[in-house]
């Protein structure tokens, strides 16, 4: 079955007087999707965020949001988005129901249908028993909470959040992004975030921009077997030469880690049991032998400090 497209954006691109902030981004968002989008500081992950919602203007490329272009038809478009910025735009001194209300005049709900939509949001954002409290008062949790309500006040379509367990504490963070998981069963999320295992423990989709490109974009099983490295760590009493390691069927390359321990590197072919076997047969008195686990880290890291972020081939298209 094929799903719903939320969000299209096409060769997208911005840029800041001579600076290109955006370069030819392209990517789609389909309901009941959580897409992690990620990128350090500088990378024109904000820039286009802030072009998605309407805030900041394409210098080339388009944007549409269930299906009505964001530049022919802005009111339109931003009618089907919710938004939390990385500041929660509440007012400290109205109640969580006033400010609710406030809320549903801005995006302009039919006056017979506010309570409901109010309750809808309370509701779904467990904020039942503070609703006649002012924000204010409210821990940082509540406020996010409040924040996400907001946004999804009027039913939009398309979820943005930017941010949205900073500061939070372990229990706080953990509520929140539950909340985002049972979120993106019925909407499109788009979620930014600095929280590398925040991804892997929300998301469905990640994509990671750098100097204005995307130099990833995979499904979170996709990023699973990335992290799966194809290597193997392996310690030996007695251990052999590199040089024979690398006879063994399989192995490509062989690195000695600091503490005695090898990396064999391997292409296709899993070197596990002829290794094993060697071991045997020449007294190698093997002691260790497992696949090595990259972190989301190293990934990151690797594909945002290339020199030359554009031509990673796993870039979207």
């Amino acid at each position: 079955m094929q799903k719903e497209v939320l969000v299209h954006v096409e060769h997208l691109t911005r840029y800041y007087g001579q600076t290109c902030a955006v370069n030819d981004v392209s990517f789609e968002l389909a309901k009941g999707e959580v897409l992690g989008f990620l990128g350090p500081n500088g990378a024109g992950k904000s820039s286009t965020m802030q072009v998605i919602t309407g805030n900041l203007a394409p210098s080339a490329g388009s944007v549409t949001i269930s299906g009505i272009d964001l530049l022919d038809n802005p009111k339109r478009a931003k009618h089907e988005i919710g938004y939390l910025p990385e500041q929660p735009p509440v007012y400290r001194e109205l109640t969580v129901d006033e400010y609710l209300q406030y809320c549903a005049k801005l995006n302009r709900i039919a006056r017979g249908h506010i309570g409901k939509a109010i309750d809808t949001a309370r509701e779904r954002c467990g904020l039942g028993d503070v609703r006649r409290r002012l924000i204010g008062n409210l821990s940082k949790g509540y406020q996010q909470r409040v924040g996400i309500a907001q946004a999804i006040l009027h039913t939009p379509a398309v979820v943005v959040l930017d941010e949205p367990t900073v500061g939070l504490d372990p229990i706080q963070i953990r509520e929140i992004r539950a909340l985002i998981r049972e979120l993106g069963e019925e909407h499109g999320i788009i979620l930014s975030t600095h929280i590398l295992p925040e991804v892997q423990a929300t998301c469905t989709r990640v994509q990671i921009i750098n100097a204005g490109q995307l130099v990833f974009a995979d499904s979170i099983a996709g990023l699973e077997q990335r992290l799966n490295t194809t290597s193997l760590i392996a310690g030996f009493h007695a251990a052999p030469d590199t040089g024979t390691l690398q006879q063994v069927p399989g192995v490509t390359q062989v690195d000695t880690l600091p503490d005695g321990r090898m990396r064999l590197n391997y292409a296709d072919t899993d070197p596990s049991e002829a290794l094993i076997a060697q071991a045997v047969t020449n007294g190698w008195r093997l002691y260790e032998l497992a696949p090595e686990r990259r972190t989301l880290d190293q990934i990151f890291i690797e594909l945002t400090c290339s020199d030359e972020p554009g031509s990673n081939t796993e870039a979207a298209a």
